[in-house]
């Protein structure tokens, strides 16, 4: 079977269109697109005003997990130290991040609203080790500040080429 001329025609057509429109490269580390308000970013383990930690170690957000990237180990709260509201507290919790598929299921199954997904994207690591966050990380504050879209304004972002005219 011989090629077909016109398809190869046609194939150069759209290139050739292409060569004379603006580019739509974005600088990425200066220009960062807003983020949809739904987007599910990094995991944050969150703190009630008095300092206690919402998460009880009741390991339902372990259970739900599809990626069984989320190991939570229990320990009871005694008098003298109080870490959460309730009567037990996770004394370990670890994330998986690099099995992490950021579902969102461990936020659906948490009863108190503990875990939560910020909209930090980026995580990456130059090492596996690294990805496993551990307890202490996820209560800590996120390192950067990402803006949301109004989602009442847009649908998409508008390219900045477009914006300006």
């Amino acid at each position: 079977m011989s090629p077909q001329p016109l398809g190869s025609l046609h194939g150069f057509a759209v290139t050739f269109r292409q060569i004379f429109r603006k580019p739509i490269t974005q600088q990425y580390p200066e220009y960062k697109r807003p983020l949809y308000p739904r987007f599910r970013g990094r995991h944050r383990l969150n703190r009630f005003e008095n300092g206690l930690e919402k998460c009880v170690g009741c390991s339902l957000c372990a259970a739900a997990c599809p990626a069984d990237c989320i190991r939570v180990v229990a320990a009871e709260n005694t008098p003298e130290n109080r870490v959460s509201a309730g009567e037990r507290y996770a004394r370990i919790y670890e994330i998986n991040m690099s099995r992490c598929i950021f579902c969102g299921y461990c936020e659906i199954a948490c009863p108190f609203d503990a875990i939560t997904l910020g909209n930090e994207y980026e995580i990456s690591e130059y090492s596996r080790d690294d990805l496993i966050y551990t307890k202490d990380m996820l209560l800590a504050e996120p390192r950067k500040r990402v803006t949301i879209q109004d989602p009442e304004l847009f649908d998409t972002p508008i390219p900045y080429y477009r914006a300006k005219a």
